[in-house]
C-alpha cells in the first residue's frame, strides 16, 4: 500500500494520520508535513499509526526531526501503532521520547 498522510491542526494539537509504509521515499512526504505544522503554535503532535504497516529508519529520523523542529516542549503521541512499529521504537530507544496510547485524548 502506498504511503498516505492526512493532517489537521486545531486547539494547539496537530493530528497526522499515517497509512501504508513509511520508507525512505515517503519519509520526505512526512517531513514536509512536519515542516508545514512547525510554523504553527502546537503543544502536541498526535500520530495515528493504526493503518501504518511499516516504518523504516528514515521515518524514525523524521520523528526525531519533529521534536527538534517544533521544540523540546512538544509532546508526541503515537496512537494504536502495530506491534512491528512498537518493536522498532523499543529497539531504538525512541519509546522514551514519545507516548504510546490506544486513543487520543488519553
Amino acid at each position: 500500500m502506498a504511503f498516505q498522510i492526512e493532517s489537521v491542526v486545531e486547539d494547539k494539537v496537530a493530528k497526522l494520520t499515517l497509512h501504508g509504509e513509511l520508507d525512505s521515499l515517503s519519509a520526505r512526504v512526512f517531513q514536509t508535513e512536519i515542516e508545514k505544522i512547525a510554523g504553527k503554535e502546537i503543544d502536541s503532535l498526535v500520530l495515528d499509526m493504526e493503518e501504518l504497516n511499516f516504518m523504516s529508519s528514515a521515518g524514525l529520523r523524521v520523528l526525531i526531526y519533529s521534536k527538534q523542529k517544533i521544540g523540546p516542549k512538544l509532546s508526541i503521541y503515537i496512537v494504536k501503532p502495530q506491534e512491528l512499529i512498537v518493536d522498532t521504537l523499543e529497539k531504538t530507544g525512541l519509546q522514551h521520547s514519545v507516548t504510546i496510547v490506544d486513543q487520543f485524548p488519553v
